[in-house]
């Protein structure tokens, strides 16, 4: 085995791994010693260049360290910039928000309009001088210095705003300002100010200067659904911004800050102290002088009076969100941006809505401390008949309907019943209402009291809180609480509500928030017989030529089948008794079918009633809107009064249709003074059922001082009585004549838990 390989092989085999591994230490020696020799030579030539003393600390080192935080800035900036510029990656991002939608109610009348008001004959030359000098003194006066950030404006207005002790003065461009418009939202966050910089930057290298203007001019929100200037003058002035006068452009341009605040037809002497400001602004910014803007100044600008117009400010927000969500199911090969749009509003619920809400806080919202209500009427197959969104759109934009948040409280019970009927329960089922906890919570019903053993139906009619709380328990079985709510969460969301109702024990009693629109809507299962639909405002969608390009019932979401029709009708006749004899007496509605739940939140923030009949659902909600207390109000005084108003108004003239597990409706008891009319007996005055009686805050210090001189007047008299005379009765006092007893039948869904809520 040894002699395999001669030995004359060994030899040769040794000598190439010898060789092999000097040419490797040879290459390896060289490589080295040619890199320092390159090493010194470089430090040689390197030293030429030695800067020592105080030139280096002066200049060197400065620049070094520039150099590199320059770098790092580099990378963080790019860091920052890519967010801002995935909102360009449409390639359509000149057209993402210049959709120009005409509006009609379901009958097929105009009602207004939403968009960008597309007037291409108007060339920004043909803009008027003033109006375009106006707008640069106001909104950018270096608008044609800067590549899109105003670095030395940004500084003017930190000072300034410093010196002031607020915000004075704005630091955006107009190229930051159009950014924003375009691609961003409003919210006041250091996220959308970067990509707001990085996106004006961008559209400097993208757009001229002009051409920036031209789309800040035609885009920009001027208040009162307009924008874009020429849109904002025919809607304040009746004339096209060709004809404006210098008085006019001044106020326009005051617009940009703060379109609602100075809206001319809301605030007429804040609009004109605002264009004020702005020709203080074009004689500093020396585009006129004094005696060029003396004229305009003693002669103001008049607004037209539109304060009679009824448009439904709130509906047409939400419709044109609708309308440009579904623009983008569209093909994208469709370029067509003019829609004529049929709505699902009816113009006469809407403004009986108006008024029921303005009429009872006018009356009402002083002594309730409610300042705020807001109020969405649905017909069964979810489209929207009527929105009130909030007090008044001038005032505030902010669309309470479909934005707000808010605990429903014990309207919230009907899904928690709906799943025990779908687990086995019946209406009949009994239920004891007695003390429970889970973990350290332990709900209280209103008053601290307990009826013991009730029915699903008495539950849900005196609004018992104990017993959707012992009914989550019930549906959790071994597996706990948690699951039982699990249940109630699954089947709202079939209902339809979308809010994140996270899981906490007072769940079950309505302490997770909804918005008014879902709540409205997920109650049209109820009469659907089971059948939950999608809230909707558009019936049809036409080009401005007339075509149809999309329809509801042909393209809509079709209704699913949530609950059984059987759980439906249950349920529809165990909350008829919360109208007709339980916290919501003051809905019900002579001689048409009622169901629905009052429901009043923790430290009364918010009253709610949520009710329905066999054509129309409705939910109204009342409170503030910093969540600050309201005076007891309940479900069953204003939120029930305005429900009942609304819906009268929307059954005019309409068929009324039975609800499935009521029947047809009954017609409610006559008032006595039209009983004994019908006798022949002299009318007496008949009294609309108003809220329940309240103590205001004066009232009660008159009974407290009442109370005072009582006391005073029966010590002075047992003085001047020697003898032993009978004491006089104590004196009512003012805390037992605050809140009488009838004020109990308009709380009983209120519940002093004191952890977490009161339904």
């Amino acid at each position: 085995m040894r002699q395999i390989i001669p030995d004359d092989w060994k030899k040769r085999i040794n000598n190439f791994r010898l060789d092999l591994d000097a040419r490797f230490d040879s290459a390896l020696f060289s490589s080295l010693r040619g890199t320092r020799e390159l090493y010194e030579r470089f430090s040689a030539f390197m030293d030429r260049f030695y800067v020592g003393g105080w030139k280096r600390w002066v200049f060197v080192e400065p620049l070094s360290e520039a150099a590199t935080i320059g770098l790092g800035g580099l990378v963080l900036m790019l860091a920052l910039a890519i967010p801002a510029f995935r909102e360009t990656a449409d390639e359509d991002w000149l057209k993402k928000s210049d959709l120009a939608v005409t509006f009609l109610d379901r009958y097929g009348n105009p009602i207004g309009s939403r968009g960008i008001k597309h007037n291409d004959s108007i060339p920004l030359e043909d803009f008027p001088d003033n109006l375009i000098k106006a707008t640069l003194a106001t909104e950018d006066r270096r608008f044609y210095d800067h590549f899109g950030i105003d670095f030395p404006g940004l500084a003017r207005a930190l000072v300034t705003n410093a010196q002031a002790g607020g915000v004075r003065q704005g630091g955006s461009s107009i190229s930051q300002q159009l950014a924003k418009n375009l691609f961003l939202s409003n919210e006041r966050t250091i996220e959308r100010k970067v990509n707001e910089a990085f996106l004006a930057i961008w559209l400097e290298t993208r757009l001229t200067k002009n051409e920036i203007l031209k789309l800040y001019l035609d885009r920009a929100y001027m208040g009162g659904g307009t924008f874009g200037v020429d849109g904002a003058a025919h809607f304040y002035f009746n004339k096209s911004v060709r004809d404006i006068n210098l008085a006019e452009a001044a106020m326009l341009a005051g617009l940009f800050k703060a379109p609602t605040k100075f809206a001319p037809h809301i605030n007429l002497p804040a609009a004109r102290a605002r264009a004020n400001v702005v020709l203080d602004n074009l004689v500093d910014a020396g585009f006129m002088t004094e005696g060029q803007v003396f004229g305009a100044r003693r002669n103001p600008a008049f607004a037209v009076d539109r304060r009679d117009e009824s448009s439904p400010n709130y509906f047409l927000d939400y419709a044109f969100d609708e309308m440009r969500k579904l623009v983008d199911t569209f093909p994208k090969s469709y370029t067509e941006r003019v829609f004529v749009v049929r709505t699902s509003i009816d113009m006469n619920v809407q403004h009986a809505a108006d008024e029921a809400i303005e009429n009872q806080l006018r009356q009402f919202g002083r002594d309730y401390h409610a300042t705020q209500a807001a109020t969405v009427v649905s017909d069964l197959d979810g489209g929207i008949r009527a929105m009130v969104g909030g007090r008044d759109y001038g005032a505030s934009q902010f669309n309470r309907a479909t934005d707000a948040y808010r605990q429903p409280g014990s309207s919230f019970k009907p899904y928690v019943y709906t799943t025990a009927l779908l687990n086995g329960f019946k209406p009949t089922s009994i239920v004891v209402d007695g003390p429970v906890c889970i973990g350290n919570w332990c709900p209280q019903n209103y008053g601290h009291s307990y009826s013991g053993s009730v029915t699903l139906t008495q539950a849900i009619t005196r609004s018992i809180n104990v017993v959707p709380v012992k009914l989550s328990i019930a549906l959790g079985g071994k597996d706990g609480p948690k699951a039982g709510r699990a249940k109630i969460v699954e089947v709202a969301r079939r209902f339809g509500i979308k809010a994140p109702l996270p899981d906490t024990p007072s769940m079950p009693i309505g302490s997770d928030e909804v918005t008014v629109l879902e709540h409205a809507v997920a109650y049209a299962t109820f009469p659907n017989k089971g059948k939950a639909v999608t809230p909707h405002s558009v019936l049809e969608v036409r080009t401005g030529a007339g075509d149809l390009v999309w329809r509801w019932d042909r393209d809509g979401p079709k209704p699913k089948q949530a609950i059984p029709a059987s759980v439906a009708a249950d349920m529809a006749g165990m909350m008829s008794h919360v109208v007709s004899e339980g916290t919501a007496r003051r809905a019900a509605l002579d001689g048409i079918p009622t169901a629905g739940k009052t429901g009043t939140t923790n430290a009364y923030r918010d009253a709610w009633f949520v009710g329905y009949t066999g054509n129309f659902t409705c939910a109204v909600w009342y409170g503030n809107d910093d969540y600050s207390p309201t005076n007891r109000m309940t479900g069953g005084s204003l939120p029930a009064q305005t429900w009942h108003d609304i819906m009268v108004a929307a059954h005019q003239g309409v068929e009324v249709k039975e609800l499935p597990g009521v029947g047809m409706g009954e017609k409610l008891p006559q008032p006595v003074s039209a009983a004994m009319a019908q006798a022949g007996q002299p009318k007496t005055l008949e009294i609309k059922p108003g809220p329940p009686p309240i103590l205001t805050r004066r009232g009660a210090e008159i009974l407290v001082q009442v109370e005072k001189m009582l006391d005073d007047a029966a010590r002075v008299a047992e003085k001047a009585t020697p003898a032993d005379p009978k004491k006089p009765g104590k004196p009512v006092s003012s805390s037992a004549l605050a809140f009488p007893e009838n004020y109990a039948t308009a709380t009983a869904d209120s519940v002093a838990t004191p952890a977490l809520r009161k339904n």
